[in-house]
Formats: structure tokens, sequence, C-alpha cells
């Protein structure tokens, strides 16, 4: 009974420590271990034939970089034949950009034989630009339609056009390059420049490819991150006379112009005209002063006043009567 004894407390304890105890810090060890260390992603890598040392996995803890972000793209690189240097990736990755989207990148340049090294596409990544979308489109030239674009001909007859244009992704100039708002804004005025050096609109609508040629001809996608491939016109219509329209607010115009001219003419005839009475009005008041002076002076006679009365009196009797009859 006492050698029974003897054993429990020997299972129970161990140097003084309770088995248990023991027990959990062997487990808390090993778990801060595979959070330093991702024993699983090691393996991965291994049996990839990818070589990442402990030390290296460890490091990206310690950085603050997830290793699987890393790692994966690492060994997805490798089984593609592609030699990628891990500490590129995680520079790439700490610089911000996305790393597994340039292997993918690199890949499927590979694949289309297209010449991408990993520092261009890292740089493209870095710009903003999606550097897997560019390879695509590389690949497979992507379609832009413009929106509708309205042009005068030379006869004053507005046409409405939509292109479609085929563009593909230039990867050499993808760092620095305009993007599609310029090619649509650049086709815009190469197709309102060719329509309006048009002499009629029926001269663009016999030959709506001319829009094209013309277009293409100016290199438009100089310093853009793509190349043009064609131009298409897909709708083309026939929109205001817009000459006729403005010959005639032309001529609203000049009428409003002319009619201001001789309102303005009128009222200065108006003006002259109560001047002038103003000046009639002002003269007469000066006559009883004069025919006063001149009876004072005796250069007019009394006989005379009452004869000049005797005229003006028969004056306006005269004009009354001729009032009432024009009255009746």
């Amino acid at each position: 009974m006492t050698n029974l004894n003897a054993v429990n407390i020997a299972l129970a304890t161990y140097g003084g420590l309770p088995i248990l105890v023991i027990v959990a810090a062997i487990f808390l060890f090993l778990a801060i271990l595979c959070s330093l260390f991702p024993v699983g992603l090691w393996i991965s890598a291994i049996a990839a034939n990818v070589k990442v040392s402990i030390s290296t996995l460890i490091g990206m803890r310690f950085r603050r970089v997830v290793p699987s972000r890393i790692v994966n793209p690492l060994i997805k690189a490798t089984k593609a034949g592609i030699n990628v240097n891990i500490n590129k990736l995680e520079a790439h990755l700490l610089a911000g950009g996305n790393v597994d989207r340039v292997v993918d990148a690199l890949i499927a340049a590979q694949r289309a034989n297209i010449t991408l090294e990993f520092e261009k596409a890292a740089a493209i990544d870095l710009a903003g630009r999606n550097v897997l979308e560019a390879v695509q489109m590389s690949v497979n030239p992507k379609v832009i339609e413009t929106p509708v674009i309205a042009a005068i001909a030379k006869n004053g007859i507005e046409l409405r056009v939509k292109a479609k244009v085929t563009v593909r992704a230039n990867i050499e100039r993808l760092v620095g390059g305009a993007g599609e708002q310029t090619i649509i804004a650049r086709v815009g005025e190469g197709i309102v420049t060719t329509i309006g050096s048009s002499e009629t609109h029926k001269d663009v609508l016999e030959n709506p490819d001319s829009i094209s040629k013309t277009v293409l001809i100016k290199g438009l996608d100089a310093g853009t991150a793509f190349e043009i491939l064609s131009i298409d016109i897909a709708d083309i219509d026939v929109g205001k006379n817009i000459g006729a329209q403005l010959i005639t607010d032309q001529a609203e115009a000049d009428k409003k112009i002319a009619q201001a001219k001789a309102e303005e003419r009128r009222a200065m005839a108006i003006a002259l005209e109560q001047e002038m009475k103003a000046e009639v009005i002002k003269a007469e008041a000066e006559i009883p002063r004069a025919m006063a002076k001149a009876l004072s002076e005796g250069t007019l006679g009394v006989m005379d006043y009452y004869n000049m009365q005797n005229v003006i009196a028969d004056t306006k009797m005269r004009e009354n009567i001729a009032k009432d009859d024009n009255q009746k």
C-alpha cells in the first residue's frame, strides 16, 4: 500500500511540478513555435521543390509579412518554370504591390511568348495598373466604344458618329502612358476634324471608311499605353442643319440690331422735336416784351398794335371754326 502511494505521487509530480503544468507548458511552447514558424507551409514548399529556409519564414513573421502571401506565389512560379527571387517578392509586397497578380502576369506572359521581366511587371503593378489584365489585353485586344460624337460638314449639316476602337495593350508604355480616356478623346477629335474638312455630309455618308483611314494616319496612340489596331464606324446619323440655323439666328440678330437702331433714331427725332418746340415757346415768350419795348420806343404805333391783335383774333376764330367742322 505504501509503494502504490509513492508511485502515484511520482506520476503526479515531476521535479516538484505537477505533470499537467509541464504538459501545458509544452503545448504553449509548441503553439508559439507554430505561430512563428508555419510548419505546414514549409512542408508544402519542400514538396514543391522550393527552397525556403526556416530562418526566412521566421524573419517574415518579425517583418509582419504573411508568409503564405510570398511562398504560395513562389511555388506557383517555380512550378511554371519561372525563376523568381523570394527577396524580390517580399520587397514588392512590402512596397504595397500585389505579388500574386504579378506572378500570374509573368506566367500568362510566358505562355503567350511575351517578354516580361519581374522588375517590369512589378513597376507596372506599383504604378496602379492591372499588369495581369494588360498581359491578357496584349493577347486578346479590347474594343473601346466611343460616345456619340457630333461634327459638322462644310455645308452645315450635322453628323452624329459612334465608333469602335480596337486596342492592344503596349506593355512597354504601361508605365507613364495615357489611358482609355485619352484614346477616346483623340479619336473624337480626329472624327470631328475629318467631317469638318468634308465639303458635304454626303461625302462622309458615301465613304464612312474615310474617317477611319484619316484618323489612323494621325497616329493617335502615341504616348498612350495602347496600340490602336483598327477604328470602325459603328453608327452614323444625320443631325440638324446647323448652317441654316446659324444663318437664321444671324438674320434674327441683325433684325433686332436694326430695330434697336431705328428706335434710337426715333427717340433722337422726338427729342429734337421737343427741343425745337421749347425754343419756339421760349421765342413766343419774348414777343410781349418786344412789343412793349417797341411801343415805348415809338417804333410800333397804337393802330398797328390793334390791327395785329385783330389779325390774331381772326386767326384764332378761323382755327376754332375749322376744329368744329372736323369734329362734325
